[in-house]
């Protein structure tokens, strides 16, 4: 147990992005601590996704989203090549498939390229039939720079190296209260009270409740649930890579996509519900009529045999004011990084989803800058 320790920085979360910032800030500052609530990191939506490298075709120009993607593209591929975590750059295609979708695609390329994503060319039918055999479309994106990762790996990997800095890493660690101390903050938690001269709220889900406890409500998380299913292994050999299809407006997500992971199975998902609980991961789960309908838009041979079920992920969404999500957003809701405008000490990373996971390493270098001013 802890017990009014003081520390330099208390990173409230373990997912990939709490590790990314331990890593990095124990890189320039002893007394770190991280605590995660649950047994183990990154057991929540750092493990549970697809496991995809995005590229930063999708966000708008100038936002986080896009710029710790496309960096974060490039550090996680460096940091996995270094450190021997399991990846691959497969590359995708986000496939249009009705006449109304091309003209959607050519935006979407420029919105890319403007966004400094490297290697982008529209393909025919023809080409993209060479690449995917069985998938259906009429024109399609390449998309060389995306690509795979073994998500919990990296979570382990960052967390290593974050411990091998000095960070100090404590699981079983709920933080229950928090409040002014000093210039800095008192943060409590299963394990213990400890005065901290700068805290990172990076809790995912929580981290609207975690901003809370210090009374800032400004944000409030919509969990969004994304359930998967599993192509029978006699039928994975139907996608090659990443197959996307063209994001419809208005969703949570990039749209129910294939997924050849780094182990040969095929993905189909994930789907997008908003739920009530951010642990609700089993009830009314998508039917796989369902998935066999949204992937015959891509696949057209592939039938409600050839699914099981697999397993879903909560999206840690940004509420729409008033505290619900929005139905229809023009553009995703960018991160949200701020200083609590009580205590400065703390930084908020409030609905880091997507592309959190690809730019978990960025994220991390642009918040131990907020804390080395902190701690100056």
């Amino acid at each position: 147990m802890i017990e009014r320790e003081t520390a330099n920085a208390v990173i409230i979360g373990g997912g990939v992005v709490g590790c990314a910032v331990a890593m990095e800030v124990a890189a320039a500052f002893e007394d770190v601590f991280l605590l995660e609530e649950m047994p183990q990191l990154g057991m929540g939506a750092s493990s549970r996704n697809s496991g995809v490298i995005h590229s930063g075709i999708y966000y708008p120009p100038g936002s986080r989203k896009a710029r710790h993607c496309v960096e974060g593209n490039r550090l996680t591929y460096e940091f996995c090549e270094k450190h021997g975590v399991l990846h691959r750059n497969t590359g995708k295609v986000v496939v249009a498939r009705t006449p109304g979708e091309e003209g959607q695609l050519e935006a979407l390329m420029r919105r890319g390229e403007e966004n400094g994503v490297a290697g982008l060319r529209l393909i025919d039918r023809a080409a993209l039939r060479t690449r995917e055999p069985h998938v259906e479309g009429r024109v399609a994106l390449e998309v060389p720079s995306s690509g795979l990762v073994m998500s919990e790996e990296l979570v382990k990997a960052y967390a290593r190296l974050a411990s091998a800095r000095g960070a100090h890493i404590l699981t079983h660690a709920k933080v229950t209260a928090m409040e002014p101390a000093g210039a800095g903050a008192r943060v409590t938690s299963e394990r213990g009270t400890m005065e901290a001269r700068a805290v990172v709220n990076c809790a995912g889900l929580f981290a609207d409740e975690i901003a809370a406890l210090i009374g800032f409500t400004r944000y409030k998380i919509q969990p969004v649930r994304g359930d998967y299913c599993e192509v029978v292994p006699s039928r994975a050999h139907l996608v090659n890579t990443l197959v996307y299809p063209m994001p419809e407006a208005g969703i949570y997500s990039l749209g129910v996509h294939l997924t050849k992971t780094l182990w040969g199975t095929l993905l189909v998902g994930p789907t997008a519900r908003a739920v009530a609980s951010k642990t609700d991961y089993e009830s009314g789960r998508v039917p796989i009529a369902e998935f066999a309908r949204g992937a015959r838009e891509l696949m057209p041979e592939i039938t409600e045999a050839d699914l099981r079920p697999a397993y879903s992920g909560i999206r840690a969404k940004l509420a729409a004011p008033g505290g619900h999500a929005a139905a229809h957003p023009k553009e995703a809701a960018d991160f949200v990084i701020e200083r609590d405008p009580r205590v400065p000490a703390i930084i908020h990373m409030i609905g880091i989803e997507s592309p959190g996971l690809t730019g978990a390493w960025s994220l991390a270098k642009e918040v131990a800058g907020l804390v080395r001013e902190t701690l100056a």
